[in-house]
């Protein structure tokens, strides 16, 4: 017999100190944080109990926080405490694991400037999410590249993880009016950057690129690096034009919401025999080879649920 649902069946979230259902979840309607998309954020998965690179997760978290000046109460031991609880609690083997960090506001009697607003932090586990369905992950994504442009770097850093997603969600729309499942975004020089929640490889002639600016600095895009290089693939780290990424043999899409994903079509120029090449599964099936012999694994402290 299934097991009866509880409100942490769903997941579950800590905001500021309390844990709690993610169904009970919730931020003032004046925060910052929602009223200016002022956040920096991380996601790291579960995989079959246990946290993929985990450490590497949080030292980057802190890292967009210092870009953005945000300092919450907890320090990174705290924070993984949190995480690892919120799995807990929820009971999720497989989990989408995000933590954030919110501006808040001004105490009362401070000056009303982001300098004197209180930081907190938020977290949240739910079971596993997939950037791509199992149909788009068979026959792979369609990609069109957008008229919109990357905000450019020198205004919002996109190494630091951020909810400034205008351009991509105007980006989505586009790709959506176009029957395309995915935009892919230039910068103001006209090289590729990221598309919204993944960044990408090219592949021509075995070789496997992935642009150098303009783009988060992803681990699952520095796991797809380290097999490439462990594979004896070809792999660089440079611009890439569009005119590369509309000519490639295969395109990789990557991120901790999937892991490698491949795509079929780009602005409708079918790529191979229009499913996924060859590349993609090579790498593919190491990465999760590689995943469940444990690899860069931190196993989930189950026991924290109950302390």
């Amino acid at each position: 017999m299934s097991e009866t649902p509880t409100p942490w069946s769903a997941g579950a979230a800590y905001i500021d100190g309390r844990f709690m259902p993610i169904g009970e979840a919730a931020i003032p309607i004046t925060d910052w944080g929602y009223r200016r998309s002022d956040v920096t954020y991380d996601v790291v998965g579960v995989r079959d109990g246990a946290f993929f690179r985990l450490d590497e997760h949080v030292r980057r978290f802190r890292a967009s926080m210092e870009t953005f000046r945000l300092k919450p109460p907890e320090d990174d031991a705290a924070i993984k405490r949190v995480l690892h609880r919120c799995v807990a609690l929820a009971g999720l083997r497989d989990a989408y694991v995000a933590m954030d960090c919110l501006r808040g506001r001004p105490p009362a009697g401070q000056p009303y400037h982001p300098a004197y607003a209180r930081n907190y932090l938020a977290a949240f586990a739910l079971p596993w999410i997939s950037l791509v369905r199992p149909e788009v992950m068979e026959r792979g994504a369609h990609l069109v590249v957008a008229e919109t442009l990357r905000i450019p770097a020198r205004s919002v850093d996109p190494r630091a993880k951020n909810f400034h997603w205008a351009d991509l969600t105007r980006g989505q729309f586009e790709a959506h009016d176009r029957g395309a499942d995915f935009c892919i975004l230039l910068d103001e020089d006209g090289n590729v950057t990221e598309g919204p929640g993944f960044n990408l490889f090219t592949v021509t002639e075995g070789c496997l690129a992935t642009p150098d600016a303009g783009v988060l600095e992803g681990l699952t895009r520095q796991s797809v690096i380290d097999l490439a290089r462990e594979m004896d693939l070809p792999v660089a780290v440079r611009p890439v034009s569009v005119a590369e990424l509309r000519d490639a043999d295969e395109i990789l899409l990557v991120t901790t919401a999937g892991g490698i994903m491949p795509a079929s079509r780009i602005d409708g120029r079918i790529m191979g025999n229009d499913r996924p090449g060859p590349v993609f599964r090579r790498l593919h099936d190491a990465f999760w080879e590689k995943r469940a012999a444990g690899w860069h694994a931190t196993p989930v402290d189950y026991a924290s649920a109950h302390g």
